[in-house]
């Protein structure tokens, strides 16, 4: 096999190219100015952002819009450091991630060196793997097995640590063509007997309901899962991270469940008596107080990462294996046991899609609107009149990010990003950069709160340098609306520190960074505005004043169970 002489700058970027990366996110510093050296006259696209904690999470918004591996890279010290949040958010949100952080030069590790800190100590905790590198010939096998385990199994973040003298460093680089890794195993198949027994489970429940989840997206396995829902004709509910996955439209898709989900999908969790949890991990803000969370369900489990089953609701039918695998397997059971077991509880299944349907006529999810002031419903249910289903939705946290859940609908997976697991304020607008950058064809909205916006304003210099097509819907509340919320509810309406004032003029703030923006207070501006923002070629700011005090009903109040919900504010009795 051939090899080259290369300085350890040049072999991660050569890594990089073999694995097929044609753009990655970063800010450069004292000891990874090598790195950015190769760079110079390099094909791989560098976006250079303005604080290291968007670079991941562009590298997110890349890697959720496409399912490829994000990448992003940071300096020594506070720049590795700056990336911890959107480490730990795409490790609860299973993104895969390649981290590249530069570390001082080797003989300096541990003596307090200008700009070090034990970034393999700090990020631990906050990757799938990390690996610190000390020598140039360990460096290409390195990089690879990086990538490997961002993508495979259960996906996450992982970081490489690379000391300024080992990207100096000259050596003949060889490719590497195998990955060996001796601890790291996993089970994609399934195991077929459990596969068989769920096959039966189902067909013999009376009251079955899918329980899909941001696993679905991870594998791929969207196709896959409409199948198998079409073919057992049962209700569906898709989480916040699984939002796409069954089409909005869909007959068999109730909604998202959980503690702003709709009354329909959260009774149905509560009354069915066979969940089918794919992709899942039972998260509390699906399944409220655990106790009495679908308290007649028996419960098929498929799941990749084998920790997650059983660790937070018992089940009855585990399956570790890749959802899209097991998923195709199933469907096949299903089908194959469907003539002699279809009709047996027939007549119950009529009965339970009656009650499903009826809980949707009950409270159905509808966008309020009013003719004398914005309503938030009102102002996403334009965003999705815009786009079709087909546009892609990067959402910040908040109210704004449970509305666009409620209301946006998807006809497909990968079009809704949000930081559903950490929650992190400041996520939509870089992820909305990653998004375009990786999808340049594609419609791309940031929908952000007043205040997440305000933690990512650096990045619309990002967005002028590169003038990138990204629509900027702020909407402004004056508040830090979900926390507002909950004070009004659970803290006797003290509104402690949660106004925000002195929000910037956004015709005066996008025509800084050379682009346009306004703002829209009346309600017969509303559509024409978001139209024309469409519209412009180029990035738009639209800040959107909305009612403040509107809160997101349904809701599950903090430790109660998923059919104990608030489902809009009290109305004065009369006397």
């Amino acid at each position: 096999m051939s090899t080259k002489l290369m300085t350890g700058a040049q072999v991660v970027l050569e890594c990089l190219l073999r694995e097929k990366v044609d753009t990655f996110f970063g800010y450069p510093g004292g000891v990874t100015l090598p790195l950015y050296d190769a760079l110079y006259d390099h094909p791989i696209k560098h976006i250079l952002v303005r604080h290291e904690q968007n670079a991941c999470f562009a590298a997110q918004g890349y890697a959720r819009a496409t399912g490829k591996v994000g990448v992003c890279c940071a300096t020594s010290g506070p720049g590795a450091t700056n990336l911890i949040t959107a480490l730990v958010d795409a490790l609860m949100d299973s993104i895969p991630i390649v981290a590249i952080t530069g570390q001082v030069s080797t003989k300096l590790i541990g003596s307090d060196a200008f700009q070090e800190a034990d970034t393999f100590g700090i990020t631990r905790s906050c990757t799938k793997h990390n690996f610190m590198v000390k020598k140039l010939s360990e460096l290409p096998q390195i990089i690879h097995e990086a990538f490997h385990l961002a993508a495979s199994g259960r996906p996450g973040p992982v970081l490489v640590d690379i000391p300024k003298d080992v990207f100096q460093a000259q050596g003949h680089y060889t490719p590497v063509s195998t990955i060996h890794l001796p601890g790291y195993r996993l089970n994609t198949e399934g195991h077929a007997g459990q596969i068989r027994r769920a096959a039966e489970m189902i067909w013999e429940s009376e009251r079955p309901m899918v329980y899909a989840g941001g696993g679905i997206v991870a594998a791929e396995a969207a196709d896959d899962l409409r199948a198998f829902v079409e073919l057992v004709d049962i209700p569906s509910v898709c989480t916040l991270m699984g939002l796409g996955s069954m089409p909005s439209t869909h007959p068999n898709f109730i909604s998202m469940p959980g503690m702003h989900g709709s009354y329909a999908a959260n009774m149905a969790m509560t009354e069915t008596d066979l969940l089918i949890a794919l992709g899942v991990r039972f998260d509390d803000r699906v399944t409220g107080r655990l106790a009495a969370f679908a308290p007649h369900a028996k419960v098929i489990h498929v799941d990749i990462d084998p920790a997650e089953i059983g660790k937070n609701r018992a089940a009855d039918i585990p399956i570790v294996g890749d959802v899209k695998k097991v998923l195709e397997r199933l469907t096949h059971e299903v089908r194959d046991l469907a003539p002699t077991m279809k009709a047996k509880n027939s007549e119950a299944r009529k009965a339970w899609w009656s009650q499903v349907k009826g809980w949707k006529a009950e409270h159905p999810l509808e966008p309020e609107i009013s003719t004398d002031e914005i309503k938030p419903q009102h102002l996403i249910s334009e965003i999705d009149r815009l786009s079709g289903g087909e546009a892609i939705v990067a959402s910040d946290v908040g109210q704004h990010q449970m509305w666009g859940a409620q209301f946006l609908k998807f006809n497909h997976p990968r079009l809704w990003l949000n930081s559903g697991g950490l929650g992190s304020m400041g996520f939509g607008l870089p992820a909305a950069i990653g998004a375009q950058f990786a999808r340049p064809d594609k419609l791309v909205f940031a929908l952000v709160g007043d205040g997440g916006f305000q933690m990512s304003i650096p990045e619309l210099a990002t967005i002028a340098n590169h003038a990138l097509p990204v629509k900027i819907i702020v909407m402004n509340n004056g508040y830090l609306g979900m926390v507002r919320q909950w004070q009004e509810l659970f803290y006797a309406n003290r509104l402690s520190s949660v106004q925000l004032e002195g929000f910037p003029d956004p015709e005066k703030l996008a025509g800084a960074y050379g682009f346009r923006g306004r703002t829209v207070e009346s309600v017969r501006e509303l559509r024409g505005a978001l139209e024309a923002a469409v519209k412009e070629p180029g990035p738009y700011l639209l800040n959107v004043r909305v009612t403040p005090f509107e809160n997101v009903y349904p809701m599950v109040p903090a430790g109660g169970a998923i059919n104990e919900m608030v489902l809009g504010p009290v109305q004065p009795v009369a006397v």
